[in-house]
């Protein structure tokens, strides 16, 4: 490997030593933030040209959480366990 080669990786170390700890972990933050930013403009920009898919969205998104629900208290009482006989 020549010294040319090298050179690239040598400077991403240092620049990577020059970086402070929790830097990246702000970079991370900030990315989140204006991901969460751009979302919401283009989610309200969407109800407002078209809020019956928005009401359509919201009730489907009700029937999956009670449907989840029933299934989660049916699960958690679990089967009944007995004998049957017949007459």
């Amino acid at each position: 490997m020549s010294r040319l080669s090298s050179l690239p990786e040598r400077a991403l170390e240092m620049a990577m030593l020059a970086v402070p700890q929790g830097a990246s972990k702000m970079l991370q933050t900030g990315v989140a933030l204006g991901a969460l930013k751009t979302g919401t403009r283009v989610a309200s920009a969407v109800i407002r040209r078209n809020p019956a898919v928005a009401v359509a969205a919201a009730a489907g998104a009700g029937v999956l959480w009670y449907l989840a629900r029933r299934q989660a208290r049916r699960a958690e009482h679990g089967p009944i366990d007995s004998t049957s006989t017949r007459v």
